[in-house]
């Protein structure tokens, strides 16, 4: 799992149809050696932009959308409380 910061949201009028109705955000990963590396999630808990969260990638991010044939490599999971502290 990955630490990360919502930056954006991400429209895409043309995709995938196994893609439609997904929430895509641009995160920026916290902490940790990759820090500021900047990658695309799915929201499936509606977070919002400046939000810190839990994400999950690979195979395990697909299970969360229920289909391990979907296209998606990121998949935000959790919100972060205020109090936690990555610095």
């Amino acid at each position: 799992m990955i630490a990360a910061r919502l930056i954006d949201s991400i429209w895409a009028t043309r995709k995938s149809e196994s893609l439609s109705g997904l929430k895509f955000m641009l995160a920026e990963e916290i902490g940790g050696v990759n820090e500021g590396r900047r990658f695309v999630v799915v929201d499936i808990i509606s977070a919002g932009i400046g939000d810190r969260v839990i994400v999950s990638t690979g195979s395990s991010a697909r299970r969360m959308l229920g289909n391990d044939d979907i296209p998606v490599d990121a998949v935000v999971i959790g919100i972060i409380d205020d109090d936690c502290n990555f610095d």
